[in-house]
Formats: structure tokens, C-alpha cells, sequence
């Protein structure tokens, strides 16, 4: 349900365009009769009384409708008009109905507004109004440094209602294909399965605040996406690359991986080389790659890399294209350990499993929080990660191998060479 800021923005919008629509009509009004008088002059004929007021009218009404334009857009831009579909998870608190209604909530209850991830905009910029409760003060507040994170998007996602996920895992294969001749039994093939519990987790961490932020819609917007919604998303990809399994962890990628091993006759490699030779030991365990996940140090070494004349081998200073490498897109993120890399099958080995969509919780009345006027609010999720396919991962170090030097040959005695 929109809110009524962003009502009123696009009523100010149509009648400014039509405002603006009768500005020109009037203009044009204005230069047809400079055009009659200009010719009546031309002639030497006597300009009338009623044509001199029609002009002074048609000014008067244009500079008046000028200036109403002025004060609309001036009016527009305190109130713009948000893209439709720009929205955040901090934007879509701030206009859920449960939060419009917190101001009737008892101290001892506590407010859960649940939020469906699918609403949320992949731009990690806030595009959506949040509504002007109370018209925020700016601070020259220096953020802490975030990052971009994008592991989750090379999964393919998905959504359950149980709290565990059992994952059939294929770990046999007998091909039995073959030309059959007329009226002789079909050859049978055979798959060997073996199951596997995923547990679903949950990630969650809280903040306090103070009551009065409950009054600044874009206060409180900021907070959600720029540090609970952050931080939990940190987690996560932290999780699904290196999670251990052990405890309440998510079993990552990375520990069930494939060690990377060189199936090619190539002896010699660069970096580069190694992630497609990463990439052929995927193909050959019966999936296609579709992605690499490295940290940002090799990256920057990857697109620095020159060829012998200076030009650079992949990069380009003044690009602004999603990182590719050999066809596939590159996630560049700290959660990967320097100096290793993911290469996989990432939408056929894996899924992401969300049990719980992001979800804010405020209490009123947590420990202190009545005495000290403060809520506690709380971000948290519930998601589990299943591999299918091991041999669809493959990490290692990501280090070059170059040719072998060659031995000086040995002098025999009077000085010749062997």
C-alpha cells in the first residue's frame, strides 16, 4: 500500500506536467499575436486598445503560471517520485503496516515484521523513499567499509517449510546405452543414490537503538539495510564458502570440494590458465562451470596482468562490465581466503534453501530497554545449503607453474662440455 508522501508526490507530478502543458500553450498564444502585431506595424496600421490588453493579459497569465511551475518543482524535488520495484529491506520495514502501527503498541509486546527477500532490489543503494515521518537530521557520519556480496547469486535458490532438507546425492552411474537391434531387450542403466540430512540454521544478530528512531522512518532505514541487513548477509556468504558443518554452521562449499588437480597435458600455467583447467576438471565430472569465487587481492593480480608490450591481458581500467573470466562471471569477496580459489557447477552442484525470509523483530521491553528508553531490533534468517555434487567444486591455491629451469650442462676435464 503506497504511503501517502508517495501519493501526493505523484499528484504534485501530473499537475505540474499539466501546469507546464498550459505555460506553453499561453506562450504560443503570446507569440501568434506578436506575429499580428508585428504585421500591422509592417503595414502602418493602428494597433487597437483590445489587442494591447489581450497581450498584457496573456503576459500576465503566463508569468503567473510560470511561477506556480517554479514552486511545484521546487515542491517535486523535496518529494520525488521513487522507482517503482527500488526497494530495500529497511525501506519495506519502515512501510509495513505492523511498523505504522507500533505507535499502539503496550511496552511489554513486541513488534515482528516479516519481509519476502524476492521484493527486495539487488542494488545495495537505498532507491526507495522512506517515507518522511519526521524529516531526518544528516549527520557527516563515515561508514565502515562494506562489501559487495554476490555468492548467493550464482546459486540456484529455493524455499522450504521444513527444518530439514534431505538431499539424495548420486554417486553411481552405470551407462548402459547402446544400439539395440530389432526385437532384442533394451539395455538397462543403473543410478546408486545415497541421502544426506542438511540441517536448515539460523543467522541472526541484533543492535539497540533508541526509541526515538521509531519516529525517523529514514533513521531507521539506514540502520536496517546499512548494518543489520549488511552484517547478516556478511555472514551468510562467509557460511556458504567456508562453513564447517560442525554445530549450528551450514556445510560449506568450499570444505566439500574437489582438490584441484591438473587433468591436461599442459606443464606449464599461469593463474589464469589454472581456473580454466579448474573449470575443464568440472566439465570432466559430467557438469559445466559457472562461475569462480577468488578474493579481491588475485583478482586485481589477474586483471593487472600484462602481456610482454605493457597491454593488459583481461582488465580494462575504464570497464564497468560484471568481472568475467573465460566466459564466467567473478565474485571477488574477502570471505574467500587469499591465495585460493572456487571454481564450479554452481546452479546444477548446489541450492540454496531459505526457510525464513529476512525478518526485523523490535522489542520494547528487552533487559533495560524501558528504563533507557531504547528497543532492541533484531535481523535474522533461516536457510540451509544442499550439495548435490561434490566433484561440481573444485578449489585449491591459486598458483602458476612454470617450465623447469634447464641444468648447465657438466664440463669434462680439458674444458669441453659434455
Amino acid at each position: 500500500m503506497p504511503d501517502v508522501n508517495e501519493t501526493k508526490a505523484v499528484e504534485l507530478a501530473k499537475v505540474l506536467k499539466e501546469k507546464q502543458e498550459a505555460v506553453n500553450k499561453a506562450v504560443d498564444e503570446v507569440k501568434g499575436i506578436g506575429e499580428e502585431l508585428k504585421g500591422k506595424l509592417a503595414k502602418g496600421d493602428k494597433v487597437t486598445e483590445e489587442l494591447k490588453n489581450d497581450v498584457d493579459k496573456l503576459l500576465t497569465e503566463v508569468n503567473g503560471l510560470k511561477s506556480q511551475v517554479h514552486d511545484m518543482e521546487q515542491a517535486q524535488a523535496r518529494n520525488p517520485v521513487t522507482p517503482e520495484g527500488a526497494k530495500t529491506l529497511g525501506s519495506m520495514v519502515v512501510k509495513s503496516e505492523q511498523f505504522k502501527g507500533c505507535a499502539n503498541i503496550s511496552q511489554g509486546d513486541r513488534l515482528r515484521i516479516p519481509i519476502n527477500t524476492k521484493d527486495l532490489g539487488s542494488s545495495d543503494s537505498v532507491g526507495f523513499s522512506a517515507g518522511a515521518l519526521v524529516q531526518p537530521h544528516v549527520t557527516g557520519l563515515v561508514p565502515l567499509p562494506e562489501q559487495r556480496l554476490m555468492v548467493r547469486d550464482l546459486l540456484t535458490p529455493g524455499n522450504t517449510d521444513s527444518n530439514m532438507i534431505i538431499v539424495p546425492r548420486e554417486n553411481t552411474f552405470v551407462n548402459s546405452a547402446d544400439v539395440t537391434p530389432e526385437g532384442q531387450y533394451k539395455p538397462e542403466s543403473n543410478l546408486g543414490f545415497t541421502q544426506e540430512t542438511v540441517a536448515v540454521v539460523t543467522i541472526a544478530h541484533w543492535l539497540k537503538a533508541t526509541r526515538q528512531i521509531l519516529s525517523d522512518a529514514s533513521g531507521l532505514q539506514s540502520m536496517i539495510d546499512g548494518r543489520l541487513r549488511y552484517g547478516l548477509k556478511l555472514k551468510e556468504e562467509q557460511q556458504l564458502l567456508n562453513g564447517t558443518g560442525n554445530g549450528e554452521q551450514i556445510t560449506g562449499l568450499i570444505p566439500n570440494a574437489t582438490k584441484f588437480e591438473n587433468e591436461s597435458n599442459i606443464k606449464t600455467y599461469t593463474i589464469i590458465d589454472q581456473l580454466r583447467l579448474a573449470m575443464l576438471q568440472v566439465v570432466l565430472s559430467g557438469y559445466s562451470a559457472t562461475g569462480h569465487v577468488l578474493n579481491p587481492v588475485q583478482w586485481a593480480e589477474i586483471e593487472m596482468a600484462k602481456d610482454d608490450i605493457g597491454r593488459y591481458v583481461i582488465g580494462n581500467p575504464q570497464g564497468q562490465a560484471i568481472p568475467t573470466l573465460w566466459g564466467q562471471p567473478v565474485v571477488a569477496t574477502p570471505s574467500m581466503k587469499h591465495g585460493e580459489f572456487l571454481t564450479g557447477a554452481f546452479k546444477m552442484g548446489a541450492q540454496i534453501f531459505d526457510r525464513w525470509d529476512m525478518s526485523i523483530n523490535i522489542a520494547f521491553n528487552n533487559e533495560d530497554d524501558f528504563v533507557r528508553n531504547m528497543v532492541t531490533i533484531l535481523c535474522e534468517e533461516r536457510l540451509a545449503l544442499a550439495i548435490y555434487r561434490k566433484d561440481a567444486f573444485v578449489t585449491g591455491t591459486l598458483q602458476g607453474v612454470s617450465a623447469e629451469p634447464k641444468e648447465p650442462a657438466q664440463k669434462a676435464e680439458g674444458g669441453k662440455t659434455k
